[in-house]
């Protein structure tokens, strides 16, 4: 690599990209072949306009998580926690661009939870498995870098658990889960706000933050090498915490433990309470970014923060209205952070600023969803339509977009040269790609997994007309499920023609089919 020390998404620039595009070919070795693993469910509308333009993009982002993102994992680089399963020997990676391994907790969760633990539970328990490790006190998230994205895998754990019932999982991943969470108690709860320490959960990269933190007398892209930036406190790295805890006391609950459950559901209230006591801006409608240590409060909108404030139900109602109804929204998408920093702008926009990530607009496009606002939603998955298929390059999943014009581009960030450089936005991105596809599934047909059920909250715009998902695998099961009408409330159901709620029981087996009829 070149003179960057660390090769994560924030830290890749143009020079730097030059420099390694002969590792390139690295990242693709041991694909598997479509179907190793994985079920193919397919997505139909009715209206076949709406079928060329998004339910052909659920196709190609599924090939692509299967066929090009699914690799094989080299035990002693992937097997630190030792409970790999060979086969599949399969994880997913981080995406094209980038020289292997992609060993990065924050593509591995973010994968899992999107669509990988759905559609290839193996696949989907490998690749969380690979980036956990034997610690000397048991298993525990990875100590890297970017210590504080470990809490995201303990949510997409939670989930893993809930869509396949897998027992054995569930113990190791409350045991990893325990000893990551007490590790970041210990080393970053901030006890005078009732905070979580850390930069926020999506911007690795200093062009993610104002002047200061960032420091022009520091030249380097990465948040943590710029002074002061190890003690934000940010609100997309609490609502993770919040959705850490929350999961970690359902964990507890499934095997038994009342008490520490209740206990961890005490410090989920308290943190949810300080989120809002020190950044809610209640004449604003939103949440603010970060708090500093001295108290000093950012007031930019952070995208990812939003979203996962409704999505980890750190939001109540109220608050996630309103944050819905303010949030602003660029031509092309929902953005790092708004507004521009005074060193970026229109023409030189910052790669973690104003710029449409897919993982983050699809977070928001979900927390529309899952709030019942279809008209929110409808433009979160069109517009991630729109920059895929009109990006020049068929129908492939990239990094990052201009806001403004919709193009490919990396954006403008500080680096080794002490000037702001032009970045690459590499292609072949998974969690661009899972972030579609968890649009469809978990937004549109509103699939919402529980211990003992799967339950539909569909959210389906009305002009998009009728539509079906065919052959999705749950547990034991193969399931058909049809949308009609338009709108998120429930006017009807039947499940295998019987009239009941939208529930289907997990320990449930061989073929079934569920039609939905919904009305605004």
């Amino acid at each position: 690599m070149p003179d960057e020390r660390r090769t994560s998404r924030g830290r890749l620039s143009r020079r730097g990209f030059l420099a390694a595009v002969g590792l390139l070919g690295m990242a693709g070795a041991g694909a598997a072949t479509r179907g190793n693993g994985y079920t193919m469910p397919t997505v139909l509308f009715a209206d076949a306009a709406t079928q060329r333009r998004l339910g052909g993009l659920h196709a190609t982002a599924l090939t692509a998580l299967a066929d090009t993102h699914t690799i094989h994992a080299d035990r002693a680089v992937y097997d630190r926690s030792g409970l790999l399963t060979y086969p599949p020997g399969t994880i997913v990676r981080a995406g094209g661009g980038y020289p292997s391994p992609q060993r990065w907790t924050r593509d591995a969760a973010v994968n899992a939870w999107n669509a990988a633990s759905l559609l290839a539970p193996a696949v989907g328990r490998n690749t969380l498995w690979s980036v956990v490790e034997q610690g000397p006190d048991g298993l525990v998230v990875q100590q890297d870098d970017q210590w504080w994205d470990q809490v995201v895998w303990i949510p997409a754990a939670w989930h893993h658990y809930l869509i396949t019932g897998d027992r054995d999982f569930l113990s190791r991943a409350f045991e990893t889960s325990v000893n990551t969470l007490t590790t970041r108690r210990a080393r970053d709860f901030d006890a005078g706000h009732g905070l979580f320490r850390g930069p926020s959960f999506m911007n690795d990269g200093i062009s993610g933050y104002p002047s200061p933190p960032a420091s022009q007398s520091v030249h380097s892209s990465f948040v943590l090498d710029h002074p002061g930036t190890e003690a934000l406190m940010c609100l997309s790295t609490n609502c993770l915490y919040h959705g850490a805890h929350s999961a970690l006391a359902g964990m507890a609950e499934a095997l038994g433990d009342q008490q520490r459950a209740a206990s961890l559901r005490a410090d989920a209230a308290r943190l949810r309470e300080a989120v809002d006591r020190h950044l809610w801006r209640e004449e604003a409608g939103t949440y603010a970014y970060f708090i500093e240590g001295d108290g000093r409060v950012d007031t930019s909108q952070e995208g990812a923060g939003l979203a996962l404030a409704l999505l980890c139900k750190v939001a109540d109602r109220r608050r996630a209205s309103r944050i819905l109804d303010t949030t602003h929204w660029q031509p092309h998408g929902i953005v790092n952070v708004w507004p521009h920093f005074p060193r970026f702008d229109d023409r030189r926009p910052g790669r973690h600023n104003v710029m449409v990530w897919p993982m983050v607009h699809g977070l928001y496009g979900n927390a529309a969803a899952d709030a019942g606002r279809t008209d929110l939603f409808a433009r979160s998955v069109d517009r991630l339509a729109a920059l895929v298929t009109g990006s020049g390059s068929g129908k492939d999943f990239y990094e990052l977009y201009d806001s403004v014009s919709g193009d490919v581009d990396g954006g403008w960030q500080e680096g080794g040269s002490g000037r702001a450089e032009h970045f690459v936005s590499q292609p072949d991105q998974a969690w661009s790609a899972t972030a579609y596809l968890r649009l469809i599934h978990d937004g549109l047909f509103g699939l919402t997994f529980t211990e003992d059920a799967l339950r539909l909250r569909p959210c389906l715009p009305p002009q998009w007309g009728a539509v079906s998902l065919h052959g999705l695998r749950y547990r034991g099961m193969t399931l058909d499920i049809t949308l009609r009408g338009g709108g998120h409330r429930i006017q009807a159901c039947t499940v295998d023609g019987r009239r009941g709620a939208p529930v289907v029981p997990a320990d449930e087996t061989g073929h079934h089919t569920v039609d939905v009829v919904l009305e605004v």
